[in-house]
């Protein structure tokens, strides 16, 4: 979703259904924690607003985005999650570096979610500078952590009733 003239923390409350059943895992980025941690906050805020309980979110911290998909994928045969949200942030810097994550990332959480047939959500930011995250975090842009909860708690009600 572009954010230029969009609040990522915008949708229609209605549009969003019960999450009381469901049950989540959320892997965290520990790179750019600042920025990962606000995203968390809107994840599991949202969770929790359409009905998800505590005991139905686990989360977990790893490395980098970059580990993001193999921690997706652990929650998977170590868990009876419905769905995995990734969140991460990476900010461009001078090398390709960024690319080479960024790709990485978004490749291999497509990846897990089809291997095991499950919602496994891209809550990672790839911004520019590091303004353009904390704007995306929490800031101006609202939360991805918010759309990332929502976007999962409609994929599981998807699967479960198709």
């Amino acid at each position: 979703m572009a954010t230029a003239d969009n609040n990522l923390s915008d949708y229609d409350i209605n549009s969003v259904p019960d999450a009381s059943k469901m049950v989540f895992g959320i892997v965290v980025s520990e790179w750019n924690e600042k920025i990962t941690k606000g995203l968390l906050n809107g994840a599991y805020t949202t969770l929790l607003k359409h009905g998800a309980t505590e005991s139905n979110i686990t989360v977990k911290f790893i490395p980098g985005a970059f580990e993001l998909p193999l921690g997706a994928q652990i929650f998977y045969e170590k868990t009876n999650v419905d769905s995995v949200i990734c969140l991460g942030s990476v900010i461009q810097g001078e090398t390709k570096h960024f690319d080479f994550v960024c790709e990485g990332t978004a490749l291999g959480i497509k990846d897990v979610a089809l291997k095991y047939n499950k919602p496994t959500i891209f809550g990672v930011l790839t911004d520019n500078t590091l303004q353009q995250a904390i704007d995306r975090s929490g800031g101006k842009h609202g939360n991805k952590g918010d759309e990332a909860a929502v976007t999962a708690i409609k994929m599981v009600d998807f699967q479960k009733n198709i």
